[in-house]
């Protein structure tokens, strides 16, 4: 795709309008049996970019027309990459801590495998679902995993219909179901509940608060104890569910997908939008190919997330020396991933490369993470979000429709999956 359609200024500027209405909202707590149900400015992000998405509603292509729906595309992954950068630049001021803690706090990481072990089966042998069993159950689909997948097959694919369907659904319900498993199991005085607290951390930051706030409430005499363990199970979640994700979960996720999917075909055949597979996706659309290309596309997202942080986040000019940073690190990884002679994702460098700046003997890390905390870490991935929705095509919209109930019910195996499975995993390791 060209330059000149990548940086059409209508599909910056709707991304910006967007991403302000989205975080001038801001996070909306609604009272909802024993939880609460949190919605965040990156789901507004997204239901707006749909909303506006031609492929959905004719009366939009007087705004947006279909190209520049098309142009969104390419900027998903290049948008996401800056907030990787930011991801990573938590991992690496605090790395003293993530060495000292307990091999339970670090080993429990791999009870996220338990999303797929109960979820993948239920989707593919089940619901009778494709690859998008893939993207939906090999994670809990959080901001990360939707870069992993955006940069291995793509958001326009199936695996990325998965994983935004289990986001969204996430967004809307995780935070309350995560409290109800919490609240429930610490009840059923089966687990440890530092085990328990544990597991909260392997969700965002507000399942992490409710599921642990529903655990301090159930057990007040333990509430401090309870909460300094979900909090550094979320820092350590941060620091190493990117790479457990990309480097073990992904490939079960593939490897179970294989076995069960072919079982599956002899009775009943998969549907072809079910079957593409990340060899669709052309070579030339990778950013890293076309470094100068990719480096003024970048430039316009950063200055589109550089423009949405000013709401919950810095003024303009006292977020411009942090924005300035990411963009250098993104565009680092992204050479690194070009000239390195073995593969990692992209993804993979940019948060290497944001990791290693920031560490406490790297030259000038006290000054790159005091620029850095001037940039809110979730307000420069809700630009990300609107151009997703955007970039929905009638195809996804087709996908969407034909797998969206059964998306709900995988969703809510992987939360029960990996929160069960990472609360197992502690326990037997405290």
């Amino acid at each position: 795709m060209s330059l000149h359609r990548l940086l059409d200024w209508r599909l910056h500027l709707i991304v910006v309008i967007v991403s302000l209405i989205s975080e001038a909202i801001g996070i909306l707590k609604i009272p909802l049996g024993p939880g609460t149900l949190l919605l965040l400015p990156l789901f507004y992000a997204f239901i707006l970019g749909v909303l506006l998405n031609p492929h959905l509603f004719s009366a939009s292509r007087r705004y947006v027309p279909e190209r520049v729906s098309q142009a969104a595309t390419p900027l998903i992954l290049i948008s996401i990459m800056p907030f990787i950068a930011r991801f990573g630049s938590t991992i690496g001021p605090a790395i003293d801590q993530i060495i000292s803690a307990g091999p339970a706090l670090i080993l429990q990481e791999l009870g996220n495998l338990g999303t797929m072990l109960v979820a993948l089966p239920v989707a593919v042998v089940v619901l009778k679902m494709g690859r998008e069993a893939v993207g939906a159950t090999y994670s809990i689909a959080r901001e990360p995993n939707i870069a992993i997948i955006s940069d291995k097959y793509g958001l326009k694919g199936p695996e990325g219909v998965g994983v935004m369907g289990v986001y969204v659904v996430g967004t809307m319900f995780g935070t309350l179901w995560f409290a109800l498993m919490a609240g429930y199991l610490a009840s059923l005085g089966v687990f440890d509940p530092r085990a328990l607290a544990m597991a909260c951390g392997v969700g965002s930051g507000s399942m992490v608060a409710a599921c642990s706030g529903a655990l301090a409430g159930a057990l007040p005499g333990m509430a401090d104890d309870l909460l300094a363990f979900a909090g550094a199970s979320n820092l350590l979640t941060y620091a190493t569910g990117l790479y457990v994700s990309l480097f073990i979960a992904l490939p079960v996720a593939e490897w179970l997908y294989r076995r069960l999917a072919g079982k599956r075909r002899g009775a009943t055949e998969a549907t072809p939008d079910a079957e593409m597979t990340a060899a669709e996706v052309a070579p030339d659309e990778r950013p890293e190919q076309h470094l100068g290309k990719t480096a003024a596309v970048l430039a316009a997202a950063c200055a589109v997330g550089w423009i949405a942080n000013t709401v919950n986040g810095s003024s303009l000019l006292t977020a411009l020396p942090g924005m300035t940073i990411l963009y250098l690190m993104t565009l680092i990884g992204l050479v690194l991933t070009r000239i390195v002679p073995f593969y990692l994702p992209g993804v993979a460098w940019v948060s290497l490369v944001s990791i290693v700046m920031t560490l406490p003997f790297f030259p000038g890390s006290v000054w790159i993470v005091e620029r850095l905390a001037a940039v809110n870490f979730l307000a420069i991935v809700t630009p990300v979000l609107a151009y997703a929705g955007l970039a929905l095509s009638r195809r996804e919209f087709s996908m969407f429709r034909r797998t969206g109930w059964k998306l709900i019910v995988v969703s809510l195996l992987v939360f029960t999956g990996t929160y069960v499975g990472s609360a197992v995993v502690a326990q037997v390791l405290l």
